[in-house]
């Protein structure tokens, strides 16, 4: 399964790609889940907002059709410094909501604690614990941008929550 993260940005939209590897096509040595890509979406702030709005999505719908993903997982708005910038932050989750939706590829949201907790196992970790996380489970050794990062977090997040819902529901089936 590939999943694709999404860490909306009005200036800058990170993404990221994971493959999960179910345990029955794993091989001995091979992570459950493997890197793919990553990039960051930069719009100039100096434009205005609509522009920027338009740009963004044009650009998730290339990623999306380019890797085709078989989910999608987004992060919720938590946080933003004043009125102003959860405005844009809103708007900016919308197209990336609408950009995914449109595809027709299930999404997924997740707050920021969610994510932290998923990758690090703390909800207050700050985004240095969190890249070097991602870059440990994904055994990426490369330098990621924040963005990137953060969007690969949401992916991880994501493939662990479905882990854990799936092992919910077949203890639920057994009786456990």
């Amino acid at each position: 399964m590939k999943i694709l993260g999404i860490d909306p940005g009005s200036v800058n939209c990170g993404y990221g790609l994971i493959r999960k590897i179910t345990p029955a096509l794993r091989y001995s040595g091979t992570p459950s889940l493997q890197y793919l890509s990553s990039g960051r979406i930069a719009m100039q702030a100096s434009k205005p907002l609509h522009e920027r709005l338009k740009e963004l999505y044009v650009s998730l719908v290339d990623v999306i059709s380019e890797y085709n993903p078989d989910e999608i997982a987004i992060e919720k708005i938590f946080f933003a410094k004043g009125i102003k910038a959860a405005l844009s932050l809103g708007h900016t989750r919308g197209v990336a909501l609408l950009s995914a939706a449109a595809s027709g590829i299930p999404i997924h949201e997740y707050s920021a604690l969610e994510v932290k907790k998923a990758v690090v196992g703390y909800g207050r970790a700050d985004k240095n614990q969190v890249q070097k996380m991602v870059k440990q489970i994904l055994g990426v050794n490369r330098v990621l941008s924040a963005d990137s990062a953060d969007a690969l977090a949401i992916a991880i997040c994501h493939a662990n929550m479905t882990n854990v819902g799936r092992l919910c529901n077949n203890s639920a089936l057994r009786g456990a």
